[in-house]
């Protein structure tokens, strides 16, 4: 760093002012900045407003508190890390939009989201024509990383997409492991909100509860707009299934169990991450007792890795939770910061000038990143999935989805 120091030094003095690196803003002010810095810019994608926008704005916040940390700890010197949060409203439409805007930002080397994985559909192929990683702490369709026939020929489909969240052909199944051989239920009534994660959800849980042995009694689907659901709710009640399973989010999700209940089916709903938030039991009132939700990795609450994300989050003095994803989001960003770490030592201390030559050594790197995270091990499979197989199941107990089993899928 101190030959970087004496180049800038020098530029100063010939040209009477700063310049901006190619691939991040050096810093106005030096005695902020203590010397030489380059600001690299993280974006967030998320839904940070609208039905979702409560586990959007974890994620936010969770990325926001992971760049303070690097600053704080001086995690990669020289480097002073930002964020430009992006509001997608959980639309794909507007996902690609953001997707667009975020390549046009050379100062942005990196990107953490989305939420939705019918939103990353509309993001994966902008980002990899500019080599620019995305890093999702929440996506879970298979298919985003193995391709649309990923049950019987996996493909890679870019190369600059990863995920610190398992998929759905493991969450799915671990939903009807769990439902057959621990809650001993043998017929379901599958809905789906026919979106990609949703119907994705719902079609891999009901391919395992079949194999076990379990029935399912029909498969139904709902639109994710609507919240009157009663017609459905006596549709299943007449079914006498021994319970339901939900491929969709808590939006939807959360009144349709209460109208369930309403009808006169006093019947669990069991449903995938994206009912994993405070939010569902507020929408479902007592309803929402004794459903059930998996969820990707492991409890924090109940992770050693996890206390000091914990402790950090709450004396950062956040208004919001961080929610269902804010761990993994955390760690979605620490992946891109170790990337860039390793970029720069590869590169004499410093990063690329040209910022389509950075954000392409930050792809490569990031393939390569391996470091215990807040969630565990943190690493990356030849697909871009992570290593990190756990799931867990949580119960709502008092108002609160409380874990009850974490592990992995069992093998058939």
């Amino acid at each position: 760093m101190r030959h970087r120091s004496l180049l800038i030094l020098t530029s100063v003095l010939t040209t009477g002012a700063l310049t901006l690196t190619a691939c991040g803003s050096r810093d106005d002010d030096k005695k902020s900045s203590g010397g030489d810095n380059t600001t690299v810019v993280i974006g967030v994608d998320a839904p940070l407003s609208g039905d979702l926008s409560a586990i959007g704005i974890g994620i936010k916040n969770s990325v926001d508190l992971a760049a303070k940390t690097a600053n704080k700890n001086k995690e990669v010197n020289g480097v002073t890390f930002k964020t430009e949060p992006l509001d997608d409203v959980a639309n794909p439409s507007t996902g690609g939009q953001n997707a667009t805007k975020l390549v046009g930002m050379d100062d942005v080397l990196g990107v953490v989201g989305p939420l939705n994985s019918s939103v990353a559909q509309s993001m994966q192929k902008t980002f990899a024509s500019a080599n620019l990683v995305q890093v999702s702490p929440a996506n879970t369709a298979p298919e985003l990383t193995q391709g649309a026939k990923y049950a019987t020929k996996k493909a890679r489909q870019f190369d600059t997409y990863f995920r610190t969240a398992t998929t759905d052909a493991l969450q799915g199944p671990y939903a009807a492991q769990y439902a057959y051989k621990t809650l001993k239920l043998k017929t379901v009534y599958s809905v789906d909100d026919k979106k990609t994660y949703g119907a994705g959800l719902a079609r891999t849980f009901r391919q395992e509860f079949t194999k076990l042995g379990g029935k399912v009694i029909t498969t139904d689907h709902i639109n994710p707009d609507d919240r009157d659901f009663g017609a459905i709710a006596t549709k299943i009640k007449n079914s006498k299934a021994d319970f339901v399973y939900y491929g969709g989010e808590y939006p939807a999700g959360a009144p349709l169990s209460k109208q369930i209940k309403d009808a006169g089916a006093k019947i669990p709903v069991i449903g995938g991450d994206a009912l994993q938030s405070a939010d569902y039991t507020k929408l479902a009132g007592k309803a929402a007792e004794g459903d059930f939700a998996t969820s990707v990795g492991a409890p924090p609450a109940k992770l050693d890795t996890a206390k000091k994300f914990i402790a950090d989050y709450k004396a950062a003095g956040y208004d919001e939770p961080y929610e269902t994803y804010g761990a993994l989001s955390y760690d979605a960003a620490w992946t891109i910061i170790q990337a860039v770490k390793q970029v720069m030592a590869d590169n004499d201390g410093k990063l690329p000038s040209d910022p389509k030559e950075a954000r392409k050594k930050i792809s490569e790197a990031t393939q390569k990143v391996s470091f215990n995270g807040v969630t565990g091990q943190v690493s990356f499979d030849k697909y871009g999935d992570t290593t990190n197989r756990t799931l867990t199941v949580y119960q709502v107990k008092g108002g609160e989805h409380t874990p009850v089993k974490t592990g992995e899928l069992e093998a058939q």
